[in-house]
């Protein structure tokens, strides 16, 4: 490309601040239409207002965008007008339930930011077995309403996850050997379609918006399960137990086939520090005969491992504060330099069987035994100048995992990446594999217009 000289440059930088500017007047005038057309039980909140502040704000300050407006539907019928505004004008959006993602732009937006925390209602029918959740909620949320019935859902691991993105990614639980995936366990989704209907949608009505939706889910309903106490907790064993952590993550993989049983394990690396945490599960009260004693045995820095409910056992697990931060499915003192704070590998066995529960769907791609679990690299920094630097690391690193994969003899050429940790970026052919044809069609049949399109996350 013809490089321009510095007088060029200077008015190519004014040109593009007025068209920042004028698209920011323009979605600024959308917010006022969108504050015209909604009901009382709704509200739109402008940049200075304190609700604002928590509308657009995300666990990861990376996937943090100044909105031009937030708003907060508080019925169905709000959010169908709210879609259809932003359809009509070719508005940018983007739909926060729990704001988790660390890809940024996937739930944030420069246009009008659609947050969902007024959909804050769990339901429980103990006739059906069912629990009716609303997806401005996290899990713990969730866990707390069915404690007292004493019942739960195949929902999420940690705390502060929220159930929107989490359940229409896919969903592996503390669970999931048990009754599998989260998306496995629902059983219908009120749904606002783009063109504003409102619609019920389970596998008896519309198979293929089943199979994978189109829209913007208000309400999930799912299966619910007996819960009793578990046992569990985490352990922290210092860098010089590698040898028997890693020799004990190996017996577990190879022996351990009680669908109770399950755990995630991390090398994480923070303050000069690298740390081994082992988070171990048993979903019945007692500790189960044999099956973690080879990590019981190791000295460790701490613990936490004792009989529990399921909400103690989900907010005891340690974490890390995001900064800026990317999932990808040790860089640790060449980081340093660039603000890197927290690096962490995490190992998820679960049992071959864990997509025989549910019926088909959009991801997994395909319902076979899949010979691998998932694995989630995390990285933490606080300068977004690095932003960059992050981002190739975390590809590099990728690669280099799966290079000495493949050199060790796993096949691993068709393995679906898990939607909910891969890297922005990664192609669609690597999440969904062969559905990508039907999720078009879908889209083309349901959103003509590409009002979805519209908004972040994985685009068809």
């Amino acid at each position: 490309m013809r490089s321009l000289p510095y007088a060029s440059l200077g008015l190519l930088a004014l040109a593009s601040y007025a068209h920042a500017e004028n698209a920011t007047t323009t979605y600024a005038t959308i917010c006022k239409q969108i504050q015209y057309a909604v009901s009382s039980a709704s509200t739109v909140y402008f940049p200075g207002d304190a609700q604002y502040v928590e509308d657009i704000n995300h666990w990861a300050l990376s996937s943090i965008q100044d909105a031009a407006c937030s708003v907060e539907p508080g019925t169905a019928g709000d959010v169908a007008t709210i879609i259809k505004i932003v359809g009509s004008t070719r508005t940018p959006f983007a739909v926060k339930g729990g704001g988790h993602t660390s890809n940024p732009g996937f739930s944030s937006t420069r246009g009008v930011q659609i947050s969902m925390n007024r959909f804050s209602n769990v339901t429980y029918d103990a006739a059906s077995g069912t629990a009716t959740i609303g997806m401005g909620l996290v899990w713990d949320d969730v866990y707390a309403a069915l404690e007292p019935h004493g019942v739960n859902v195949v929902g999420g691991r940690s705390s502060g996850v929220g159930v929107a993105g989490f359940s229409l990614g896919g969903g592996y639980s503390w669970k999931t050997n048990q009754f599998g995936l989260t998306l496995d366990s629902i059983t219908e989704f009120e749904l606002i379609k783009p063109n504003g209907e409102i619609v019920q949608v389970n596998a008896q009505s519309d198979a293929d918006l089943f199979f994978g939706l189109r829209g913007i889910v208000t309400h999930i309903t799912m299966k619910t399960h007996p819960q009793s106490q578990v046992w569990g907790g985490f352990m922290i064993y210092t860098v010089d137990q590698s040898p028997a952590v890693i020799s004990a993550i190996a017996a577990f993989c190879a022996n351990v086939t009680d669908p109770k049983a399950a755990m995630i394990n991390t090398v994480s690396y923070t303050m000069n520090t690298t740390l081994l945490i082992s988070l171990i599960f048993y979903d019945e009260p007692n500790q189960p005969v044999g099956i973690f004693d080879d990590f019981l045995k190791i000295p460790v820095l701490e613990a936490n491992v004792s009989t529990q409910s399921f909400l103690s056992l989900v907010q005891g697990t340690p974490s890390q504060p995001a900064a800026r931060a990317y999932f990808d499915t040790f860089w640790g003192t060449a980081l340093t330099p660039s603000s890197g704070t927290f690096i962490s590998y995490a190992i998820e066995p679960f049992l071959p069987t864990l997509y025989t529960h549910g019926s088909n769907s959009a991801y997994p791609p395909e319902r076979v035994n899949p010979g691998y679990s998932p694995l989630n690299l995390y990285y933490a920094w606080t300068d977004s100048a690095f932003d960059g630097i992050i981002n190739q690391t975390i590809k590099e690193s990728s690669a280099r995992l799966t290079s000495l994969a493949e050199a060790e003899g796993q096949n691993i050429q068709g393995a679906a990446l898990y939607p909910n940790y891969a890297l922005a970026g990664t192609p669609l052919e690597k999440l969904y594999g062969g559905n990508l044809g039907r999720l078009r069609e879908i889209r083309e049949r349901v959103d003509p217009g590409g009002a979805m399109g519209l908004a972040g996350g994985w685009r068809f």
